[in-house]
């Protein structure tokens, strides 16, 4: 007789849903709840966007502070050269965003 154990046939026996092997395209990809796939954490800003950021910067090197700055930038009826003059003129920022707004 064989000396060695056997393991028993019923650990052998694959349970319900374990009968087949998973193909590479059924194989589940398990992600943690708060993990985002790739595709969506690599979002590239718009061109407007870009164009938006751009102007902010240059109204705030023009003498806006920030806040006023985002605001005009967001607005396409605001001339950029016009705002920036206003404020090389003389202009305090409450008057001249009284006047382009």
């Amino acid at each position: 007789m064989c000396s060695t154990v056997r393991i028993p046939l019923i650990l052998q026996i694959p349970r319900h849903g374990e009968n087949h092997l998973a193909r590479f395209t059924e194989q589940r990809v398990r992600r943690r709840a708060n993990q985002m796939p790739t595709a969506e954490t690599n979002v590239r800003p718009t061109e407007q966007e870009l164009v938006e950021r751009w102007r902010a910067e240059e109204l705030e090197r023009a003498g806006y502070p920030p806040a006023a700055a985002a605001e005009l930038a967001a607005r396409t009826d605001v001339d950029l050269h016009r705002a920036a003059e206003l404020l090389q003129r003389g202009c305090t920022i409450e008057l001249a965003l009284q006047i382009l707004i």
